[in-house]
């Protein structure tokens, strides 16, 4: 499956990348093709182009505030989960956002 996400926590440090972490490593546990972007202090990273949204077969948000450029989703059926979720649990936010398709 290819899963994109985005995470952000309002201080936009540890969590953001933490969450960006747990989400990449259980992916690929799991067998999944994953491109997470973080919005933290440094601004948007690692940003979710166009042709990633159109190819995606599941959007993740695991987000504590508001983003940037949100509407470039329009349309996506997007799971969204606290940043701790991810944090704590990736492979479980995975395979809610899976089953929730």
């Amino acid at each position: 499956m290819n899963i994109l996400a985005v995470t952000a926590c309002p201080a936009g440090v540890a969590h953001t990348y933490m969450a960006k972490k747990g989400l990449e490593k259980a992916a690929k546990k799991l067998g999944h093709k994953i491109k997470v972007e973080t919005q933290g202090s440094m601004g948007i990273e690692n940003e979710i182009k166009e042709k990633d949204i159109e190819k995606a077969d599941l959007v993740i948000w695991a987000i504590d505030t508001k983003i940037e450029k949100a509407n470039r989703f329009d349309g996506k059926s997007i799971h969204e989960v606290p940043v701790a979720a991810a944090v704590k649990n990736a492979a479980k936010v995975i395979d809610d956002a899976i089953a929730k398709q």
